[in-house]
């Protein structure tokens, strides 16, 4: 199982790219040595966007969402502090 590919085999072989993206998880591509770009497959990546939420969704959906918490303020008189 291959994940990684030059450009240029990247380019000669697209095809066997694009279905070892299918079958075995997302494809690594190089220039020059260097990590450039990444072949996902696009159930991979609605899976990826899948996760992304508002953060209200994610308070919404937290087990400690139930807690009830106690948000009033405190009547005292606050302490002087040196400074």
């Amino acid at each position: 199982m291959k994940n990684i590919w030059q450009l240029q085999e990247a380019k000669a072989k697209f095809s066997e790219v694009v279905n070892e993206a299918l079958r075995h998880g997302p494809q690594i591509i190089t220039k020059h040595g260097v990590e450039t770009a990444l072949l996902i497959s696009v159930n991979d990546y609605k899976k990826i966007i899948k996760k992304e939420s508002k953060i209200s969704q994610f308070f919404r959906n937290s087990p400690l969402s139930a807690i009830e918490l106690d948000l009033s303020r405190s009547k005292d008189i606050p302490k002087d502090i040196e400074l």
